[in-house]
């Protein structure tokens, strides 16, 4: 079976610096993924461009299909080593993996990767492999469904060193942290934010050093179809929800206009709620055999500002929306479930608009910025216009 490859980062600048010493880059390449986290010696200007560089690189290298370890020692290679410390000015983790969950992983210097498979933490059996005089461990990738890798920089397992612990967040502790914590269900970039978060507060808000954690999970694909406004000819009202209707997956449906032509074809009652868990999102529907049915674009404008706040890898914000208003029921389904989005969106001006500062332009816009934040987020979105 093909599963998805979902993708998660998120990351702490070393207290002061503007720039993080760490880079992460992912590159895909048909049915591969390759995910590559730099953490740069020291911190600042020169660390960010290091690895920035070795990043990319890398990543490009083997994504382009040049065996991995020719790629990492011609990266060794090239690398300057401190004078002063006798080390390479950047360390890395490398991913490189299929929809099959097969490939490898291969680490220099970096704390060891965690495998989170069967709602626990595991190790994996790595081999040491001599490249260009460096020390590096290679592991094989069998990943099942729901499993995860997680790499981070060092920042991590220095996080509270000297301030709330004596020697920092062991590995140990760290794993023992996350079986505490993940639920199989959540993302990997949720399980990235909980991490980096927990190790922001060990550090006190002051990281004493630059601190990313990655992930990649196998995962099934899962679709959700949107459908957003009416179509312009109200002859084709049938053809167009029929369309909807036909896509696999999960339905929702987002305005008021729309979910009364859903439900009029479907043959079922429009219910609304008369609660209102967020005083600036309008209550949710109910049709049944919908999902979700939402207010439109109120509703759409919140679940853009979540997506940016999703998309932002420094922000520790938990990346689940336990809210029950429709921003964030909505927003639950298309950041942490769905994998494939299409959208049909109906461009007929809503007469119950006129006067406000609401039209069909505002909407189309808020649809393809939405879309683009999701593309973003690894999701692939398609959009059909009527």
């Amino acid at each position: 079976m093909d599963f998805c490859l979902e993708y998660g980062c998120s990351s702490l600048n070393k207290y002061g610096e503007e720039l993080c010493g760490d880079q992460v880059d992912l590159c895909r390449n048909g049915d591969w993924t390759t995910l590559v986290l730099a953490d740069g010696l020291g911190s600042g200007v020169k660390a960010s461009i290091l690895s920035t560089l070795t990043s990319k690189i890398l990543c490009r290298m083997i994504a382009d299909n040049i065996d991995p370890i020719d790629s990492i020692e011609t990266v060794l290679q090239t690398l300057p080593v401190c004078k002063v410390r006798g080390i390479a000015y950047s360390t890395f983790s490398v991913i490189h993996i299929n929809r099959h969950g097969e490939g490898s992983l291969i680490e220099f210097d970096n704390p060891q990767a965690i495998l989170f498979h069967d709602g626990r933490c595991m190790d994996f059996d790595r081999t040491e492999v001599e490249i260009g005089g460096k020390k590096v461990y290679k592991s094989a990738l069998a990943l099942q469904e729901n499993d995860m890798v997680l790499v981070m920089s060092d920042g991590t397992v220095h996080a509270g060193l000297g301030k709330i612990l004596n020697f920092g967040w062991s590995r140990k502790q760290i794993m023992e942290h996350l079986d505490r914590t993940v639920r199989p269900e959540m993302s990997a970039r949720a399980v990235c934010c909980l991490l980096a978060s927990a190790c922001n507060d060990l550090y006190l808000d002051k990281p004493g050093d630059d601190t990313t954690v990655a992930a990649i999970k196998l995962r099934k694909p899962l679709s959700v179809s949107l459908m957003v406004g009416p179509p312009v000819d109200r002859e084709s009202d049938g053809y167009y929800v029929s369309s909807f209707l036909a896509q696999p997956g999960k339905k929702v449906v987002c305005g008021g206009t729309t979910a009364m032509i859903v439900a009029r074809n479907l043959g079922k009652t429009l219910e609304t709620s008369f609660d209102f868990p967020d005083k600036d999102v309008p209550p949710i529907g109910f049709i049944e055999g919908i999902d979700l049915v939402t207010e439109g674009v109120l509703t759409m404008r919140r679940l853009l500002d979540l997506s940016s706040k999703y998309l932002s890898v420094s922000d520790l914000t938990p990346k689940t929306f336990p809210k029950k208003d429709g921003a964030s029921l909505l927003a639950e389904i298309l950041f942490e479930e769905a994998t494939d989005i299409t959208f049909f969106v109906g461009q007929s001006v809503n007469k119950a608009h006129q006067g406000l500062e609401i039209d069909t332009t505002l909407k189309l816009k808020l649809v393809e910025h939405l879309a683009a934040n999701l593309r973003a987020m690894g999701k692939t979105v398609t959009i059909y216009y009527d």
